[in-house]
């Protein structure tokens, strides 16, 4: 499994790629949905409080197990150490991997 992990992740590495283009597989959970998952949180967080957060791009070094539970989303903690406000992409529970659980940090910005 760690053999299989690695390759994709090196492939990752010397394909053409973006956030557009990296889309979920049985394996690996996508970080095209990651940021979804960030946009439809800061898009419902700035309806609630009438604010103008934009999610940017996950970190594109990120690289995660398939997600078996919906994805949950909140405020990073400032407990976490992050520089700058951040949206938490959290999986409960990772397809068969030692890996359990695993949370996304995603950067968000002021829309000026």
């Amino acid at each position: 499994m760690l053999l299989l992990f690695l390759s994709l992740a090196s492939a990752r590495c010397f394909a053409s790629w973006s956030i557009e283009t990296d889309r979920s597989t049985a394996e690996l959970h996508g970080l095209f949905e990651i940021r979804q998952e960030a946009r439809e949180f800061v898009a419902k967080e700035n309806a609630r409080n009438h604010s103008g957060w934009v999610a940017l791009d996950p970190n594109m070094k990120v690289l995660v197990p398939r997600c078996s539970v919906p994805l949950e989303t909140q405020w990073t903690p400032k407990s976490y150490g992050l520089t700058g406000r951040n949206v938490m992409v959290t999986c409960a529970r990772a397809v068969g991997t030692t890996l359990q659980k695993w949370h996304v940090h995603v950067p968000v910005t002021r829309n000026r």
